[in-house]
C-alpha cells in the first residue's frame, strides 16, 4: 500500500469517526432518555405493586380485627368502619358485612349492603349478580312476592350465571302463591337442565315428590340425579 493510500484511509477513518461523535452529540439524548424511560417505568411498576401489596394486607389485617368482635353486631358495626381501596375488596367486604348484620338480625342493613354491591358498576359482574341474589333472598319475608319474581326472572334468563338458583327461587315463590303445578313444571325444567349441579337435582327431586309430581328425567339427565331419586322414594 503506498502512503498515498495509507492517508486517505486515514482521513476517511477520521472523517468517519468524526460524524459519529456528531450524531451521538446530537441525538445521544435520546438514548439517555430511553435509558431513563425505561428504569423509571420499572421503578413504578414495582412502587405501584408494592403499594397495592400494602393495601390489600392493611385491608386484610382490619377485617381480621373486626371478626375479633365477641357478636355479630359488633363485628358488623367495627367492618361498617372498613374501607376498601378497589370494587372487587369492597364487593367481600360488603359481603362479609352483610353476613354478620343479618345474623344480628338487621336485615335491613344486610340488604342495604348488598345493594351496595349490585348496583357498583366498578366491581365484578358476578359478584354484583351474587349481591342481588342474596339481597332478595333476604327480603323474603318482608318484599311482596311479585317484587321478588321481577327480581329474580332478570337473574333467571338464559346465559346468566345465577340463572338456575335464581328460577329455584322463583319456583318458591310459585309454592308460596298456592301454585304447585308451576312449581313443579320449574323443577321438572331444572331437573333435566344440563348445568344443574348434583345439589340443586336433589332439591328438585326432593321438592317435585314432596308436591306430588312424578319427576322425569330425560337422556339427558345424570347420574347423580338418578340416585338422588332412589333416595328420594
Amino acid at each position: 500500500m503506498s502512503n498515498s493510500d495509507s492517508f486517505i484511509d486515514e482521513v476517511t477513518e477520521e472523517v468517519r469517526r468524526d460524524r459519529l461523535f456528531g450524531l451521538m452529540r446530537r441525538y445521544g439524548w435520546i438514548a439517555v432518555l430511553l435509558v431513563v424511560l425505561i428504569v423509571g417505568g420499572a421503578a413504578w411498576n414495582e412502587y405501584q405493586k408494592s403499594r397495592e401489596r400494602a393495601e390489600a394486607e392493611a385491608l386484610g389485617d382490619a377485617m381480621l380485627a373486626a371478626m375479633q368482635a365477641d357478636d355479630s353486631a359488633a363485628r358488623a358495626a367495627a367492618l361498617d368502619d372498613v374501607g376498601a381501596p378497589e370494587a372487587a375488596a369492597a364487593a367481600v367486604l360488603g359481603f362479609l358485612t352483610a353476613a354478620e348484620h343479618a345474623e344480628a338480625g338487621d336485615i335491613d342493613a344486610a340488604v342495604a349492603r348488598l345493594d351496595a354491591v349490585a348496583v357498583n358498576g366498578a366491581a365484578p359482574e358476578i359478584y354484583r349478580q351474587i349481591a342481588q341474589f342474596k339481597a332478595l333472598t333476604l327480603k323474603s319475608a318482608s318484599a311482596p312476592a311479585a317484587e321478588r319474581r321481577q327480581g329474580f326472572e332478570a337473574m333467571a334468563q338464559p346465559g346468566a350465571p345465577l340463572r338456575l338458583l335464581a328460577a329455584e327461587q322463583l319456583a318458591l315463590i310459585e309454592i308460596e302463591e298456592n301454585a304447585p303445578d308451576a312449581a313443579i313444571a320449574r323443577y321438572q325444567d331444572i331437573l333435566n337442565d344440563a348445568g344443574t349441579t348434583p345439589d340443586l337435582q336433589q332439591r328438585a327431586l326432593q321438592v317435585i315428590v314432596a308436591l306430588g309430581g312424578e319427576p322425569e328425567l330425560d337422556a339427558s339427565a345424570t347420574d347423580p340425579a338418578a340416585g338422588a331419586l332412589q333416595e328420594t322414594n
